[in-house]
C-alpha cells in the first residue's frame, strides 16, 4: 500500500535585492571614499588604516561573489553593482598612488583604459552573448590587488622593488587578457551574424 505522494517542493521566491552578498558589495563601494581620504592624511599611522581598508574591501569582493552563488542570491544589482565596486577600488588606490607620485601615470593609464574599455565592451557585445570570465581575467585581479596592497604597505626604501615587479606582471597580465577579450568579442559577433544569417 502505497502512502500519500511527498508534497512538492516550494518554488523559490524572487531574490531580494538586500541580500547579504549585495550589502557586502554596497560596503565595498562606502569603503571607497574612506580610503581615499585615509591615503591623504599625513600621519604614517593613516596609511597602515588606508592599507587595512583596501585589505578588507579586497577580502568583501572575495566574500560576496562566494554567498551569492552557495546561497543562490545572485541578482542583476549584483551582476553590475560588483564589477562597478572593484574597478572603483582598484582605479581609487591607483590614481591616488599615481597621485602621490609613487606609481607612474603611464601605468595607471593603461590598466584604468583597459578595465573600462573591456567593461564598455563586454556590454557592447551583450546582444551576441556573454563573455564569462576567464582564469586569466581572476589571476589580472589577484595580481592587482596583490600589487597595490604591496604599494600601500610602508616598506622600506630597498624592499620598493618587490611592488615594482608585483605591478609589471599585474601590468602584463591585464593587457594580455585584455587582448584576448577583444579576440572573443569579435568570434561572438561574427558568430552571431553568421547565424543570423543562416551562414
Amino acid at each position: 500500500m502505497n502512502g500519500p505522494a511527498p508534497a512538492p517542493a516550494p518554488t523559490p521566491g524572487p531574490v531580494p535585492v538586500w541580500n547579504i552578498a549585495n550589502i557586502l558589495t554596497m560596503s565595498r563601494l562606502v569603503m571607497v571614499p574612506l580610503f581615499v581620504v585615509f591615503m591623504f592624511l599625513e600621519h604614517p599611522a593613516w596609511r597602515f588604516a588606508a592599507f587595512a581598508v583596501f585589505v578588507l574591501a579586497a577580502i568583501t569582493d572575495r566574500i560576496d561573489g562566494e554567498l551569492a552563488r552557495r546561497r543562490n542570491l545572485v541578482t542583476d544589482f549584483g551582476k553590475i553593482a560588483d564589477p562597478i565596486a572593484d574597478k572603483a577600488l582598484t582605479g581609487a588606490a591607483l590614481v591616488v598612488l599615481s597621485m602621490l607620485g609613487e606609481l607612474w601615470w603611464w601605468v595607471t593609464i593603461a590598466i584604468l583604459v583597459r578595465e573600462w574599455g573591456i567593461t564598455a565592451l563586454r556590454f557592447a557585445v551583450i546582444r551576441y552573448g556573454v563573455i564569462p570570465a576567464s582564469r586569466g581575467g581572476k589571476l589580472k585581479t589577484v595580481l592587482q590587488i596583490v600589487a597595490i596592497a604591496v604599494y600601500l604597505f610602508p616598506l622600506p626604501e630597498p624592499l620598493h622593488i618587490v611592488a615594482h615587479v608585483l605591478m609589471a606582471a599585474a601590468l602584463a597580465v591585464t593587457l594580455w587578457t585584455g587582448g584576448d577579450y577583444v579576440v572573443q568579442a569579435l568570434r561572438l559577433r561574427r558568430s552571431a551574424r553568421a547565424g543570423a544569417s543562416g551562414g
